[in-house]
């Protein structure tokens, strides 16, 4: 069983037409995996509705909680790109689970959105990596400890580089 947590960001946006912007809506993720044929066994969890920019330190333990205290050892946790290395650094120490952070750099309502290829590898990294704390983006595994978003590249960089 994966636990999937969905927090909000970008994956889950949608445009309001009469506000002409974008604004989280509900959870794009069981559409999606139902679209995709996605057939591993998992349960989707909406915590919350919030650009990563709007989370809290309250929102960051909440998210902990749901993950320590799930009974599955593989959680995913679909999250906003610009804070997802600060909720990663939240999760670490959480002992025997795999977890891995994936978000999408636009809606996955949008035609030319990551979000597919970065729900489908992170699928694939939650199910294959060892315990740990994990980012999941554009094709790479990251370290929420070192790992910085570059705005500028549209990409997750590791602080190293």
């Amino acid at each position: 069983m994966i636990d999937i947590f969905t927090t909000g960001g970008t994956i889950d946006k949608v445009y309001f037409d009469a506000l002409s912007e974008y604004q989280v809506g509900p959870t794009a993720l069981p559409d999606l995996l139902r679209e995709n044929n996605v057939h591993v066994p998992h349960r989707v969890t909406q915590l919350m509705r919030k650009d990563s920019l709007e989370l809290t330190d309250a929102d960051r333990e909440t998210i902990r909680a749901a993950v320590a205290g799930s009974d599955a050892s593989r959680i995913l946790v679909t999250h906003g790109t610009d804070t997802m290395p600060v909720t990663g650094r939240v999760l670490a120490g959480i002992p025997d689970k795999t977890i891995v952070m994936t978000g999408a750099m636009q809606p996955a309502s949008v035609r030319a959105s990551d979000a597919e290829f970065n729900v489908g590898f992170a699928l694939a990294a939650v199910q294959t990596l060892p315990p740990g704390v994990y980012i999941a983006m554009n094709g790479m595994i990251f370290d929420p400890a070192t790992t910085v978003k570059d705005r500028a590249g549209s990409r997750f960089v590791s602080g190293a580089e």
